[in-house]
Order: C-alpha cells, then sequence, then structure tokens
C-alpha cells in the first residue's frame, strides 16, 4: 500500500511539472492564468510569477484582471522581491480604487518599503521612503485592523533614522571634533526631542563641550567653561540618576575649579 502511495505522490509531481511546462509553452491566456493561480495555491510563487508575468499585459483593462495582479503582486511580496512588489502593489492601489483588497494592498506595499530599509549605518534614503509610505497608509486607513502593526513600522524607522543622526554626532566626538559635535548634538536634541538616545546625546554633548572648554584659549575659555557646566546641568535636568553621573560630576568638578580663577 505504500508503494501504491508513494507511485501516486510522484505521479502528481510529474503531472504538475507537465501541466506548468505546458502552460508556460502555450498561447492559451486561460491556461495560464488556471496554472499559475494552480502554482500560487500550492505555494509554488515563482512558477506562478512566471505565468503571471506572461498574461499580465494581455489582462490589463480587463475585469478579471483585478485578482490577477493581486495574486501576481503578492507572490513577488512571497519571494521577497520587495522592490518589485512594492510597485506592483502601489499600481494595484491606484487601478483599483474601489477593490476590497486596497487596503491589503496598500498595507503590504508600503511593508515592502519597510522591509528594504537598511541597517541604520548606511544611506537612510529608504527608510525615509518607507516612512512616507507607512503614514501614507495610516492617513487613509485610521482604523485598519494592520494600524498596529504600521505604528510597530513607523516607530521601528524613526529609531533607526534618530540611531544614524546620534552616531554621526558621536563619531565627532570621537575624532576629537568637539565644535562640529556641539552643533551635531543640539540639532540632534531639537530634531528628536522624544528620543531614546536622548541621554547619551546630553552626556556626549556635555564631553565635548567640557573637551572643548579645558582645552580653548584663555579668550574664549570662561564663555566656554560655563556653557559647559550648563550642559551639565541639562544632563542632571533630565535623568538626576543618569549612568553618566559619575563622569559627568568628574567634568563638573574639573569646570569649577577652572572657573574659580575668574571669579578673583
Amino acid at each position: 500500500m505504500s508503494k501504491f502511495f508513494g507511485f501516486l505522490i510522484i505521479a502528481i509531481v510529474f503531472a504538475s511539472c507537465s501541466q506548468y511546462q505546458k502552460a508556460l509553452n502555450s498561447d492559451d491566456i486561460a491556461l495560464k492564468s488556471e496554472v499559475a493561480n494552480s502554482m500560487y495555491d500550492a505555494g509554488k510563487y515563482n512558477k506562478a510569477i512566471r505565468l503571471y508575468e506572461q498574461i499580465a499585459p494581455s489582462y490589463k483593462g480587463k475585469p478579471n484582471a483585478e485578482r490577477m495582479f493581486f495574486l501576481y503582486s503578492n507572490s513577488l511580496y512571497k519571494t521577497k522581491q520587495y522592490y518589485l512588489a512594492g510597485y506592483q502593489f502601489e499600481n494595484f492601489s491606484a487601478n483599483y480604487p474601489k477593490s476590497e483588497k486596497r487596503e491589503e494592498a496598500t498595507f503590504l506595499g508600503a511593508e515592502c518599503y519597510y522591509k528594504l530599509s537598511p541597517v541604520y549605518s548606511l544611506d537612510q534614503t529608504d527608510t525615509q521612503k518607507a516612512l512616507d509610505k507607512v503614514q501614507r497608509f495610516i492617513d487613509l486607513y485610521p482604523n485598519s485592523t494592520f494600524l498596529p502593526k504600521a505604528n510597530e513600522y513607523i516607530k521601528e524607522l524613526r529609531v533607526k533614522q534618530e540611531k544614524k543622526s546620534f552616531e554621526i554626532a558621536k563619531q565627532y566626538n570621537t575624532i576629537s571634533d568637539f565644535k562640529a559635535a556641539l552643533k551635531a548634538f543640539d540639532n540632534f536634541i531639537s530634531d528628536y526631542p522624544g528620543t531614546p538616545f536622548k541621554e547619551q546625546a546630553l552626556y556626549y554633548r556635555l564631553d565635548s563641550a567640557y573637551q572643548l572648554a579645558i582645552n580653548s584659549v584663555d579668550s574664549k575659555k570662561q564663555e566656554r567653561l560655563v556653557y559647559a557646566k550648563s550642559t551639565y546641568n541639562n544632563l542632571i535636568k533630565f535623568n538626576s540618576n543618569s549612568e553618566y553621573k559619575a563622569k559627568a560630576d568628574t567634568m563638573l568638578a574639573e569646570i569649577d575649579k577652572e572657573l574659580q580663577q575668574y571669579s578673583k
């Protein structure tokens, strides 16, 4: 009996392959569509894509094209071809504004851009594009069942942008370009007031201000020491129990010591 089922499975596989090859080489659009859909249902998305690509030009503008283009777009998504999938989902949403699948297509299209967003250390152009796409979906469908996921994406993408900006500012501190570091941290704190990196930014701004002041020429030293002390106060005001407090207190002691010479 087990041999029988084994032969049956092999026969089904060969029949499926034969059917696919027949459809692939056929001029019969209906056959291609039928086999493409069966490949999609079976999870054989790459094979489905090849057939959908063949019939797509013939389906444009036809009443039965809506389902085909959604399945084609979703096949690209399932195979992680996110650039093409995002493009196709956007076309679907534009071409079928009354489709019951439009909301899902709009979300999946935005999700494709989210998946294309690179790690924070790389150029963040695609991250901004993803933010725009996901935000547009939220604006269009504020009550969508996809909303929780979309909000997660927005948060993650924004943190990635903030991480990029923070690391750029921190790099100036690392290479001892303290003037550039101060400007970068000021911009960062202003641009991202609610960032999870704020405490770190406040500390490195203090460190940059401290280093610049301590090593400054006499004509600018007092002014810079006073500013450095203000950056200490900003850090402690933000978090009086900061993990950087010990280091910050050491800097403050040195700042106050240096300032004493100006109070005589």
